[in-house]
């Protein structure tokens, strides 16, 4: 029999996996979730399957429909437009206690991190990783790179939208922001690049709202009316 410590660890891992593939797209927004074939596929009995979807739900990631069955929820606006405000504020506070000496190493990495940014042909996820190194990183500059924890705690279901916008808008437009950016904050512009990190923070919602309109399919709706079963793909 397993041990209580053994079934938290796995409903933990469970949970963490299966939150992964809904903020990674993997399980697409309103997609059919069935507990037999994720247990199956992540090796594990149906309960920590089952226990993880109800954390989820919880969280606002999937739906649950009585005698309907379990959906990946769409992305809800609401929950966007909070995430982006609470990762806003930390990141433009941040700039502010920046100190005018900034540190070489930590430069050093952020400049690597642009030219990697802008190799030809990255794919998205490999930029969405680059990405969120270099917003860390700019966090760092101003010595509360800790924090960088609880902005990504708080910014799940703006990374979902992030990813769908990410398809509309090439990476090097971007890379080309980011490097703006720091150029100003090592050139002593705090104001302007303040102004610059919040214009590329909310640039996402244009391309996001590109993707409502074509596949409205995706958002959450006013109606909250019970999903379609069927299958949703996220890219035509």
């Amino acid at each position: 029999m397993s041990s209580p410590d053994g079934r938290r660890t796995t409903r933990r891992a469970v949970h963490e996996t299966l939150r992964q593939k809904v903020v990674g797209l993997e399980l697409a927004p309103g997609s059919a979730l069935s507990e037999n074939e994720l247990a199956a596929s992540l090796g594990v009995s149906r309960t920590p399957v089952r226990e993880s979807l109800l954390l989820l739900s919880e969280e606002g990631f999937v739906q649950v429909f009585p005698q309907v069955g379990s959906f990946v929820s769409r992305v809800d606006p609401q929950r966007v437009a909070d995430a982006q405000f609470v990762r806003e504020a930390v990141e433009l506070a941040s700039l502010d206690a920046v100190p005018d000496e900034i540190d070489d190493a930590a430069l050093a990495d952020l400049r690597e991190n642009l030219a990697r940014q802008q190799e030809p042909g990255i794919d998205v996820e490999e930029f969405f990783r680059l990405d969120e190194e270099f917003h860390r990183g700019l966090l760092g500059l101003s010595g509360h790179a800790s924090a960088w924890a609880t902005v990504a705690s708080a910014k799940a279901h703006l990374d979902r939208a992030r990813r769908l916008g990410l398809h509309q808008t090439p990476p090097d437009e971007f890379a080309d922001q980011h490097r703006r950016i720091l150029d100003a904050l090592v050139g002593g512009d705090r104001t302007g690049a303040r102004e610059l990190l919040r214009a590329h923070l909310r640039a996402v919602f244009d391309d996001i709202e590109r993707v409502r309109e074509r596949s409205p399919e995706l958002f959450a709706s006013e109606s909250g009316s019970v999903p379609v079963r069927r299958s949703i793909a996220v890219w035509t």
